[in-house]
């Protein structure tokens, strides 16, 4: 079992940078495959970024590579995205989610977090 929770969205200006940070419970955190997703209001969920358990491989959706960063801290329990040069479609709310599965689709996840709320003024 993994308990995850999110922190670190906010109102922020486009251009601007947002760092959110997800901590996990249980002691096999680090066996699992991290990932970020986000849903913007009327919008399905969608894949952000992912990373394997040794922190050395990372996926990223074509709308925030380049941009976004997302990192790990086994020791920590704790998933990171550092997020630049924010742009206004970037708002929704984003979660973490874990898997076993080295994979972009939401459903493979089984382990979630609530959720931070992320918006982008333009």
């Amino acid at each position: 079992q993994v308990l995850l929770v999110e922190s670190g969205g906010g109102l922020v200006q486009a251009g601007d940078s947002l760092r959110l940070s997800c901590a996990a419970s249980g002691r096999t955190f680090s066996s699992y495959i991290m990932g970020w997703f986000r849903q913007a209001p009327g919008l399905e969920r969608e894949f952000v970024a992912v990373i394997n358990w040794r922190n050395i491989t990372t996926n990223y959706s074509d709308s925030v590579k380049g941009r976004f960063t997302i990192s790990r801290d086994n020791a920590k329990n704790m998933v990171y995205l550092q997020m630049n040069s924010l742009k206004p479609e970037d708002t929704a709310v984003y979660y973490c989610a874990a898997t076993q599965t080295w994979t972009t689709q939401s459903g493979a996840y089984f382990y979630w977090g609530q959720g931070t709320q992320v918006t982008v003024s333009s």
